[in-house]
C-alpha cells in the first residue's frame, strides 16, 4: 500500500466512514492537534530510552497506555456526528488520568510559585505537550461530539502533563525555574 493516495490535493480530506471535508474544518483541525499532542508525548519519551529505573519506567509504560488512548481520541473527533467508533473514551480513561495525577503529584514538591517550563528535555517536551492537548481541547470544544468523556479526558491529560513535566524533572534532578522576581 502506498502512503500517498493524492485524494488531498485539492484540500479535503476523509473522515472515519469516508465522508469528505475540507481540510481547514474544526475536526480536522482538532484531530490533527491530537496528533500533534501524541507525537510530542513520543518526543518527550525518546529523550527517557536510556533511563531505566522504577519510575522512569512507570511513566514510559503510563505514557505508552496514554498515546493509545489520544489515538482513540483523535479517531472519535474524525468520525461524523452521526456515527460511532467502536471503541471510546470512557469516565473510567478520565479516573485512570486523575488516579496517576494524584500519585505524581504525591511525590513532588507543592507549588507556591508559578514555574517556567524546561528542566530535562523530558521535561521540557512534557510541557510542550501540555499546551498543545490544551490547543486540542478548546479545537474540539466546537466539535460535535456523540462522547462527552472526550473533553474531560482532554482535560485531566493537560493536567496530568504538567504534573509529569514536574515529577520527570524532580527524579531526574533537575530544579524548576520560578518566574522571575
Amino acid at each position: 500500500m502506498k502512503i500517498y493516495t493524492k485524494t488531498g490535493d485539492k484540500g479535503t480530506t476523509s473522515l472515519v466512514y469516508g465522508t469528505r471535508i475540507s481540510k481547514h474544518d474544526i475536526r480536522v483541525d482538532a484531530y490533527g492537534t491530537c496528533d500533534e499532542a501524541n507525537s510530542m508525548i513520543g518526543l518527550a519519551l525518546s529523550y527517557l530510552l536510556d533511563i531505566e529505573n522504577d519510575e522512569v519506567n512507570q511513566i514510559k509504560e503510563n505514557f505508552h497506555k496514554i498515546q493509545t488512548m489520544l489515538f482513540h481520541v483523535g479517531a472519535e473527533l474524525s468520525t461524523p456526528p452521526e456515527k460511532e467508533v467502536a471503541w471510546k473514551v470512557t469516565e473510567k480513561d478520565v479516573l485512570e488520568l486523575e488516579k496517576m495525577i494524584d500519585q505524581w503529584e504525591g511525590k513532588i514538591p507543592p507549588l507556591n510559585k508559578f514555574i517556567l517550563p524546561g528542566g530535562h528535555p523530558a521535561g521540557a517536551a512534557l510541557h510542550t505537550a501540555r499546551t498543545v492537548v490544551r490547543r486540542a481541547e478548546r479545537l474540539a470544544v466546537a466539535v460535535e461530539l456523540q462522547n462527552k468523556s472526550v473533553l474531560p479526558y482532554l482535560n485531566r491529560l493537560s493536567d496530568l502533563l504538567f504534573v509529569a513535566a514536574r515529577y520527570v524533572n524532580h527524579i531526574l534532578g533537575y530544579e524548576e525555574m520560578q518566574l522571575h522576581d
